[in-house]
């Protein structure tokens, strides 16, 4: 189903634990960011202050429901891609596969229309959207790793505190301080070992918060507007995770 959301400063608006600092009533542009980056696929417009939003359960079906959804979620906002200023999407870390789809399609509808494109890290749209200023974001990588990033909000921007690699719960980056919010699948899952090796410093967890083009958009939207929006043929994925095409006894 689809959802509309208006996005004003101190408001839960989305998700449970959706905070934004960043208000879209004076920002008048066209956004769509599109999400392939785990076993969701999300889509997001933002148009006239509000945002248009829907996801699915795709699995491994992105590369079939992707367009489709696209279609419909522009025709809902009476939009055609001409009217955008700009595509975001989900770079990474995340599947291999769906990163390049996420890659692909938004490259290809920007070609088509001559606007410019933006890639969003995963981490970092979980990050913003998780309600605090120091954050850890964890994703399930499989193979018992994670990936992982750290990020403090300085000045309504996102400083990374630790870049986002490829990891062990057990062996993830330590921060400094205390009173650190963990968010991520990678919480979920490795929550026990990642408890363990941050001791004291998480105050609170947000396992199920997971990457989502809605989060994107608020970090978009701030960067297009001070031109800082690519050539397509620029775009690409963030990889973290090295010999993707190797069996997991190879790595």
């Amino acid at each position: 189903m689809y959802s509309r959301h208006k996005f004003l400063p101190e408001r839960v608006l989305f998700r449970p634990y959706y905070n934004p600092s960043y208000s879209f009533d004076s920002a008048p542009l066209k956004i769509l960011a599109l999400d392939t980056s785990t076993e969701y696929c999300s889509i997001a417009v933002l148009l006239d202050g509000e945002i248009l939003s829907r996801e699915v359960l795709a699995k491994q079906r992105h590369s079939e429901l992707i367009l489709p959804m696209l279609r419909q979620m522009l025709g809902e906002a009476g939009l055609t891609l001409a009217q955008l200023d700009g595509i975001a999407f989900g770079a990474g870390p995340g599947s291999f596969t769906g990163l390049r789809i996420a890659c692909g399609v938004a490259q290809g509808l920007a070609f088509g229309a001559d606007l410019p494109v933006m890639g969003i890290c995963t981490l970092e749209a979980m990050a913003a959207a998780a309600g605090g200023d120091n954050v850890i974001a964890a994703l399930d990588a499989r193979m018992s790793e994670i990936y992982h990033a750290a990020y403090t909000k300085m000045a309504d921007e996102w400083q990374p505190v630790r870049e986002p690699t490829l990891c062990s719960p057990q062996q993830a980056p330590l921060v400094r301080g205390s009173g650190w919010i963990g968010c991520g699948s990678g919480f979920s899952i490795y929550g026990e070992a990642l408890r363990s090796r941050y001791d004291d410093c998480i105050h609170r967890i947000i396992g199920d918060l997971r990457p989502h083009a809605s989060y994107m958009i608020q970090l978009a939207v701030p960067r297009f507007a001070k031109g800082l929006g690519i050539d397509p043929a620029d775009a690409a994925p963030l990889y973290v995770r090295n010999k993707v095409a190797l069996k997991e006894k190879e790595r």
